[in-house]
């Protein structure tokens, strides 16, 4: 498959926000996966990154990316840099992207993905992700790439209140793959409001543990 089959699969697959589909276009994924699957780099599948850890599937990155229903110029902190691929989609939506990595190797090389590819705009830091980005102030949404048993409590805080102009009593959102009693994993959306948190359940997904 090549990138316009991609989008066209994006398409057929429910991905209807054209900024979105734009961001997905514009982004080189083949920028972001290792030199000897770079002839796989448009495949709709996850590939390894190295150190356990996977460059997520086009379709979730564009699925979790129109989810959180972003605007140019908010402010999104991702867990998870990985590849570096779902900062880059963030940034070229026109958010200004926080990511954070706990994975040495790994940060380095999405480091340098990111850079080579021309979104030296993204803000990095080597951390613990279940603690967000603490100092920055509130984000309009939080991008968690790696399953939890729960949603860190920290990054609940760091979720913008509701403020116009958005809809009435939405603020900050977080998606997240939560991990259910059984074992399954469930892409998840917390959404802050006036009066606390509303959760939504979205669709199964599998996506590599948060490390702790």
């Amino acid at each position: 498959m090549d990138q316009v089959g991609l989008i066209a699969e994006l398409r057929e697959q429910g991905i209807s926000d054209e900024h979105v589909l734009a961001a997905m276009r514009d982004v080189p994924r083949d920028a972001f996966v290792p030199a000897d699957l770079k002839d796989r780099a448009w495949e709709n599948y996850p590939l390894p990154i190295g150190e356990g850890q996977t460059i997520s599937q086009p379709f979730i990155v564009a699925y979790m990316t129109q989810t959180i229903a972003i605007e140019p110029g908010d402010k999104v902190l991702e867990i998870g840099t990985g590849s570096g691929y779902q900062a880059a989609v963030l940034s070229a939506f026109g958010a200004e992207v926080w990511s954070v990595e706990v994975v040495a190797e790994l940060a380095e090389r999405g480091a340098g993905a990111l850079s080579r590819a021309g979104f030296d705009d993204v803000h990095l830091r080597i951390g613990q992700g279940r603690e967000g980005w603490p100092g920055i102030g509130d984000f309009d949404a939080i991008v968690v790439t790696a399953a939890s048993r729960d949603a860190p409590p920290p990054l609940l805080t760091q979720l913008a209140p509701p403020a116009p102009p958005a809809p009435p009593g939405r603020g900050g959102r977080l998606i997240l793959p939560l991990v259910t009693r059984w074992g399954d994993e469930v892409l998840t959306l917390l959404t802050r409001t006036s009066e606390g948190l509303t959760k939504q359940e979205l669709l199964a997904v599998r996506f590599v543990p948060l490390v702790e």
